[in-house]
């Protein structure tokens, strides 16, 4: 199974994937520039995002590893607030060892993770956007992650630099799996980000993998403010992004002129605007079974 975007979105699935799968591969987005992650990416511009990959080793972690629980330990104070160690250990390993990629290999065995975390570019990105709608700012033009996130309306997703090569280990595991998995996540930030990557892209056209995308439970303001269920395809639509299935938490409305197959279930945990890890892998491995059987 591979499952494709960032943030926690990404980590949502992977952590649904580990219930069933047998193998999992995390295709991660390395455009993000905020916060701890903004800050080591203008300290070392020549290495990609950690951030977004720190969450999936994680969200991958084997429970009984020690080691796996401090990624997430943040510094209150000093030279070092705010900042993730999960991040400061990416950066320092990478410079040790040569590498963004060794360090995410090396990391991940540490944790003990159940899985493999591949960024999605082998190089350092930005993610840029021209605004298409807004009234007061058509046309307009906005770089990096966190200004394409606080952007509104309808817009248009580029990478910079333009054709950033991806790992052909991405490209492999994408037209080798069984299930391909797009979201949850910010739609522009995590999943676009990631999937818009050429290499990537391509390979999701090639692949013969069912394509499912995970609907967010509901928009994400400012960044999808407005959106319905169809709004999100049409989206990945204009960026050349196919998917086959598109599967709805029961709250949400479907989108009644979808091109592709719709699956509604129950999917948030009770009482929290989250998909529960329980409920999102048995929508998924119930996709794979009816494709088996």
């Amino acid at each position: 199974m591979v499952a494709i975007g960032g943030g926690h979105g990404l980590s949502a699935s992977l952590r649904a994937l580990r219930r069933y799968a047998g193998t999992i591969t995390a295709v991660v987005s390395v455009a993000d520039d905020g916060g701890s992650t903004g800050r080591l990416r203008a300290a070392r511009p020549d290495l990609p995002a950690p951030g977004d990959v720190r969450k999936c080793l994680g969200a991958l972690a084997d429970d009984r590893e020690p080691f796996a629980a401090i990624l997430e330990h943040r510094f209150d104070g000093g030279e070092l607030d705010g900042h993730a160690l999960g991040n400061l250990l990416l950066v320092a390993l990478a410079t040790e060892l040569g590498s963004f990629d060794q360090a995410v290999h090396e990391l991940a065995e540490r944790v003990g993770a159940v899985g493999r975390v591949l960024p999605a570019t082998a190089v350092p990105v930005a993610l840029e956007a021209v605004i298409a709608d807004a009234p007061e700012a058509a046309g307009r033009r906005v770089v990096g992650q966190v200004a394409v996130h606080n952007a509104s309306g309808r817009r248009r997703l580029t990478l910079c630099p333009a054709a950033p090569p991806s790992d052909p280990a991405v490209v492999a595991a994408i037209e080798g799996a069984d299930q391909v998995v797009l979201g949850p996540g910010s739609l522009f930030t995590s999943v676009l980000a990631a999937a818009i990557a050429p290499d990537v892209r391509g390979a999701l056209a090639r692949t013969t993998a069912p394509r499912v995308l995970v609907a967010n439970l509901a928009p994400q303001v400012p960044e999808t403010e407005g959106y319905g269920v169809a709004d999100e395809l049409a989206a990945l639509h204009d960026h050349g992004i196919e998917v086959d299935v598109v599967l709805v938490d029961a709250r949400r409305a479907v989108a009644a002129d979808a091109a592709c197959e719709q699956v509604v279930a129950p999917l948030a945990e009770p009482g929290r605007a989250v998909h529960d890890p329980v409920l999102l892998a048995e929508a998924l491995a119930a996709l794979v079974a009816a494709r088996a059987g």
